[in-house]
């Protein structure tokens, strides 16, 4: 028979594992939110871009001064 402090003890250890399992969801959850709102404000940000008539701006090549470093 186990007493009263080793029941005690496996109480909280048990409630702290529900604890971190329900805290690593909710951090999932939020991970899972904030990337697809990132998504969806890329996305947005492009087609008004796009209804500007404006382009993304030019990818550089290995002949500007920029991209050599000169």
């Amino acid at each position: 028979m186990t007493s009263h402090v080793e029941a005690e003890v496996q109480r909280r250890i048990a409630a702290a594992r529900v604890k971190a399992e329900a805290d690593r969801k909710r951090r999932e959850e939020l991970a899972a939110a904030r990337a697809a709102g990132l998504v969806r404000r890329h996305r947005q940000k492009l087609a008004r871009l796009a209804e500007k008539g404006l382009e993304l701006a030019p990818l550089l090549d290995n002949t500007t001064f920029a991209a050599s470093g000169a």
